[in-house]
C-alpha cells in the first residue's frame, strides 16, 4: 500500500506522502480510513514475512525494516492524532474515532505477537549482539520488555481478551477528551450591563466582546476556556459571576451538568480495565506496571518521596493560606473564603504586598517580542538559528520554524499559541517527525509545539502573562529535547525512550530561564510604548517569585498522590469503579497534603486529562520527580555564571545538549543526569528556587 515518493511521483493519498511536511492543505478526513488500513495491512504482511522466515534475524534485516513501516505508519496516525487535537470539527472527529479501533487493535495485536517476540529474543540473544552498539542493545532490551508489557508471554486464549482492553481503553481516554472539551465548550457567561464587568481587564473585555459579536449579539460572553476564565477568576469583582463562572468550570464533564458528557462511568470503567490488565500481567495494580519503564522503581519509593515532599512543603501552604485568608477578611470583607475567592483575593493579595499585578505584566510580553527572547535564548545556549519557514498548516494562525546549526538544518516545528473552540485546553509538545537514518537517507526531526494562549484583540498583538510565557519555554523545552538529538535510531531518538518521570526535565529546565534579568530585559517592550521591563518592576516579581508557592505545591502533591493511590489502591476487580469510591479517595489525600478543600459538588477527576487521557497513569508525581532533576540542572548554570551577570552559559549549554538532549534515550536518564552534573540529583535546589527553606 505504501507508495513510494520520488521527484515524480506524490501519492494520490496526501497522509501517505512522507516526502516533505504533512500536506495539511490537501489532507481531509475521507483520506483517513483507506491510508490507515493501507498502512495497517503493509505492516502487518511485513510481520507475516519476517516471522516466517526461518533464519536468525539481524539488525538489518529485521529491527530496520519493522522501524520503517512503523514510522510510516506512526508519521500518518500522528497527523490524524493532531488534527483530533487541533481541529476538532465533526469530520476530523468522526474520522479519528472510526479508525481509533483498528490502530489499538493493531498495536495489541503487534504487542502480543509471540513470533515476532521470539524473533526479538533470537537477535537479543545471537551472537550479534555483542557486535552492536550499547544503543541498539538498549532498543532491543526494551523492546523485549514491552512486548512482555504487551502481553507476549500471555497463554493464547487471553490475548484476545487483552487486545479488547487496549482497544476499549483508546476509545475511552478519546471520548473523555471529547466529553471535556463539549463541556467546556457548552457553558457561557453573557453579560449585558458593563457594570457586571468590574475589575475585569481591557483586553479580557474585548475578546469576551468579540466572541459576542461573533455570535451576532450584544453584551459580552466569557466562556471556560482558559484565556476567558482566569481573567474572570482573578480580576472580576462580581462575586457571584467569580462563582458561576468556578462551579461550571469544576463541575464539567460530570453528573451534575450534561449527562451525555459525564466521565464520571468512563473513569470507572478506564480502572477496571487497567486493573485487569495489570492482574493479566502478574502484576498487584496498574501503577506498578506504570513504572517498569520509568526511573522510579516501585509505587511505594514515589510516595515515600511525596510524602516526604509534602511534610516539607504543608507547613508554608498552611501559612500561605492563612496570610490570604486574614487579608480577605480585613481588605476584601470576606469572612468566608471560598475557593471563588482564591484566585481574586491572591491577585489583590500580591497587588498589595508587591504593588504589582499580572495584568500590569502582561503589558510587556507582546508576542513578537517574547518569540525574540525565546529564540534568543536558544541562540545563546546552543549557538543555533531559528529562522521562519513555509510550510501548509491547518490554520492560518499557525506559524513554522527552522533550526540551523552552522548553516545546517537542524530540524522544524510548528508554533500554535492561541486558543481555538477546536482546540483541545492545555499546552503540549508532540513529535511530527522524529530523526533517524533510514535506506533512503535521513530525516530531521519535526515538532509541533500548541498553547491556548490569548490572541490579538483590538489590532494590538497578543501580549502574555508571566505564566504563559513559562508555559511557552516549557513546551519549547520538550520541542528541544526532541528537535536537538543527535540520536539516528528511532526508538531512542529525541523524546522516544527517555523515562516518562525524566521528560519533564528538559521543559521545567527552560522554565528557569524566565526568571532571570539578562533574559527577560531582551524580551519584553510594553505593548503601547514599547519600554522594556522597568528594573522595579522586575524586582517586584522577583520578590513574588514565590508567593504561594506551598499552596501551589501541595496542590500538585495532592494530584499525584491521588493518581498513584487510585491506580494503586482501589481494588477494581469485580468491575467498574464508582465514581463515589474515586471521590471518596481523593478526599483521603486532601486530608493529608491540602490546605484548601473544594466543595463536596468539586468534580476534579472528571477533567483529570493527564490520567484519563494523555499518558500519565500512575506517572502525575514525573513533574514533581523531574523538577528535581531540572531544579538541579539549572544549578549548573547558576554555578557557572555567578558574577558573570548572565546564567546564558554557551559552555554549560554545549554540555547540557551533549548529556540530556542531545542523547535522547539512548541511555538511562540518571545516567545522563550524571554526566551532565558530575553527581546524583539533590532536592536542595529544588526547595530554594521554590522559597522552601526555613529561614535561619
Amino acid at each position: 500500500m505504501h507508495a513510494k515518493t520520488s521527484a515524480n511521483t506524490t501519492p494520490t493519498n496526501p497522509l501517505l506522502d512522507f516526502s516533505g511536511m504533512p500536506r495539511f492543505a490537501d489532507i481531509k478526513p475521507e483520506h483517513v480510513e483507506p491510508a490507515i488500513r493501507g498502512l495497517i495491512d503493509e505492516n502487518r504482511a511485513l510481520i507475516e514475512r519476517l516471522t516466517a522466515d526461518p533464519a536468525t534475524p539481524t539488525w538489518d534485516d529485521f529491527v530496520s525494516p519493522m522501524d520503517e513501516a512503523g514510522e510510516r505508519l506512526g508519521r500518518a496516525w500522528g497527523v490524524v492524532g493532531h488534527l483530533h487535537s487541533v481541529f476538532d470539527v465533526p469530520a476530523w472527529r468522526e474520522a479519528y474515532n472510526a479508525m481509533l479501533p483498528e490502530i489499538s487493535r493493531f498495536f495489541a495485536e503487534v504487542g502480543q505477537n509471540l513470533a515476532l517476540f521470539q524473533k526479538y529474543k533470537a537477535l537479543h540473544d545471537s551472537a550479534e549482539f555483542a557486535t552492536l552498539s550499547p544503543v541498539r542493545q538498549r532498543i532491543l532490551e526494551h523492546a523485549l520488555r514491552d512486548f512482555r508489557l504487551s502481553g507476549a508471554e500471555l497463554p493464547d486464549a487471553q490475548k484476545p481478551r487483552f487486545q479488547e482492553i487496549q482497544e476499549e481503553q483508546s476509545q475511552l481516554a478519546a471520548k473523555f477528551s471529547e466529553n471535556l472539551l463539549d463541556a467546556t465548550n457548552a457553558h457561557a457567561e453573557w453579560i449585558s450591563d458593563g457594570a457586571g464587568l468590574a475589575g475585569i481587564p481591557e483586553d479580557a473585555r474585548q475578546a469576551a466582546r468579540a466572541a459576542a459579536e461573533a455570535e451576532g449579539k450584544e453584551g459580552w460572553k466569557f466562556t471556560l476556556q482558559m484565556p476567558s476564565y482566569l481573567p474572570v477568576l482573578q480580576y472580576a469583582d462580581d462575586r457571584e459571576l467569580r462563582a458561576r463562572m468556578y462551579r461550571a468550570y469544576a463541575t464539567r464533564a460530570s453528573e451534575l451538568g450534561n449527562p451525555e458528557l459525564d466521565n464520571g462511568p468512563l473513569i470507572g470503567r478506564i480502572l477496571a480495565l487497567r486493573d485487569e490488565e495489570a492482574r493479566m500481567l502478574g502484576y498487584r495494580n496498574f501503577a506498578e506496571v506504570s513504572l517498569v519503564p520509568k526511573m522510579a522503581d516501585t509505587p511505594e519509593q514515589v510516595l515515600g518521596f511525596l510524602h516526604d515532599l509534602a511534610a516539607r512543603a504543608k507547613p508554608f501552604a498552611e501559612k500561605d493560606l492563612e496570610e490570604l485568608k486574614a487579608f480577605a477578611k480585613a481588605e476584601l470583607g470576606l469572612d468566608t473564603l471560598e475557593p471563588w475567592d482564591v484566585a481574586y483575593a491572591s491577585e489583590k493579595l500580591r497587588e498589595q504586598r508587591y504593588a504589582y499585578s499580572d495584568q500590569e505584566v502582561k503589558q510587556y510580553f507582546p508576542e513578537p517580542k517574547v518569540l525574540d527572547g525565546l529564540f534568543g535564548v536558544i541562540r545563546a545556549l546552543y549557538r543555533v538559528d531559528i529562522l521562519p519557514d513555509e510550510a501548509p498548516s491547518w490554520d492560518p494562525d499557525v506559524r513554522f520554524f527552522r533550526i540551523e546549526k552552522e548553516g545546517e538544518l537542524v530540524g522544524h516545528f510548528y508554533l500554535d499559541l492561541h486558543a481555538r473552540s477546536t482546540k483541545r485546553g492545555g499546552a503540549w509538545m508532540d513529535s511530527a517527525r522524529s530523526r533517524h537514518r533510514n535506506t533512503w537517507g535521513s530525516d530531521t526531526p519535526v515538532a509541533y509545539l500548541v498553547c491556548n494562549f490569548p490572541g490579538p484583540v483590538g489590532g494590538k498583538p497578543a501580549t502574555f502573562t508571566h505564566d504563559d510565557v513559562l508555559t511557552l519555554f516549557h513546551e519549547c523545552g520538550h520541542g528541544l529535547h526532541h528537535l536537538l538529538t543527535q540520536v539516528d535510531e528511532l526508538a531512542v531518538s529525541g523524546i522516544h525512550g527517555v523515562e516518562w518521570d525524566a521528560v519533564e526535565l528538559p521543559s521545567q529546565f527552560m522554565e528557569n530561564f524566565c526568571w532571570e534579568w539578562d533574559v527577560l530585559q531582551g524580551m519584553t517592550a510594553h505593548v503601547d510604548t514599547g519600554e522594556p521591563l522597568p528594573r522595579a518592576l522586575y524586582d517586584k516579581m522577583i520578590a513574588a517569585k514565590n508567593f504561594q508557592s506551598g499552596m501551589q505545591t501541595v496542590r500538585q502533591l495532592e494530584f499525584s498522590m491521588f493518581d498513584l493511590r487510585l491506580h494503586g489502591e482501589i481494588d477494581a476487580s469485580s468491575g467498574p469503579v464508582p465514581i463515589e469510591r474515586v471521590m471518596s479517595l481523593l478526599n483521603e489525600v486532601r486530608k493529608e497534603v491540602a490546605v484548601m478543600i473544594p466543595p463536596a459538588w468539586h468534580r476534579f477527576p472528571h477533567s483529570f486529562s493527564h490520567i484519563f487521557a494523555g499518558g500519565y497513569a500512575a506517572g502525575y508525581y514525573s513533574y514533581k520527580w523531574a523538577e528535581v532533576l531540572s531544579a538541579d540542572a539549572f544549578a549548573a548554570f547558576e554555578e557557572a555564571g555567578a558574577g558573570r551577570g548572565s546564567l546564558l552559559d554557551p559552555e554549560t549549554g554545549e554540555r547540557f545538549w551533549r548529556e540530556i538532549l542531545a542523547v535522547g534515550g539512548s541511555r538511562p536518564a540518571l545516567d545522563s543526569f550524571k554526566a551532565f552534573r558530575g553527581r546524583e540529583p539533590k532536592v536542595d535546589a529544588l526547595l530554594r528556587h521554590s522559597g522552601m527553606v526555613a529561614q535561619a
